[in-house]
């Protein structure tokens, strides 16, 4: 007696964006596809299919990747930030926002994985991790200086057909200008607890 083959098929849950989305889908159905096709997400673009363009990128533990090569049952249990989840309630993200004040869009196509990138940029910027133009890679080093040529490299995963690429450069350069302020405040408010509390 012949058994059953394997199911393709599997009942995952996905966290999205601080909610849970719970779907059956095929073992080779990709994040892209699941969040686009099955969800309706469709803030996250389909661009090459390939992972070469980033138009699909998305935040998984905070981290980029490209929707398009990751097998969505394979992004279970991960924290997935999609662009429709970037923003805080109605008050946008500092990446969005210099984004709109920069104009670093042009068609808007290539705009929700940027923006999802570049919030990753400036995280892995200010934990002190190095790009391939980084001068000294040292960790005593700290974070190099965020330049233009630093973010071309680190944003050098998304493509923008438009050429917008000016303008890009500049939102994530406002925008790792107002995250490092925003530290620094925070920072500053924990001493001052700590003071009060001693």
């Amino acid at each position: 007696m012949a058994t059953a083959p394997p199911s393709t098929y599997s009942a995952v849950t996905l966290n999205i964006n601080g909610e849970k989305h719970t779907l059956t889908v095929d073992h080779r159905t990709t994040l892209l596809d699941a969040l686009r096709e099955r969800l309706d997400m469709t803030g996250t673009k389909k661009g090459c299919d390939q992972g070469q363009c980033g138009a699909c990128t998305v935040l998984l533990d905070k981290r980029r990747a490209v929707a398009c090569l990751q097998l969505a049952v394979a992004a279970e249990g991960r924290e997935i930030t999609t662009i429709e989840g970037v923003a805080e309630g109605d008050q946008l993200h500092a990446v969005q926002q210099a984004f709109l004040d920069l104009d670093g869009y042009q068609c808007g196509y290539c705009t929700p994985g940027q923006i999802c990138s570049a919030v990753a940029v400036i995280e892995e910027h200010a934990a002190g991790w190095p790009s391939a133009v980084t001068d000294d890679v040292r960790p005593e080093a700290g974070p190099p200086p965020l330049t233009p040529d630093e973010i071309r490299e680190r944003m050098s995963g998304n493509l923008c057909r438009c050429g917008a690429y000016v303008s890009i450069v500049q939102a994530v350069a406002r925008a790792a200008e107002a995250d490092a302020a925003a530290r620094a405040d925070r920072a500053e408010q924990g001493t001052e607890h700590e003071g009060a509390a001693a």
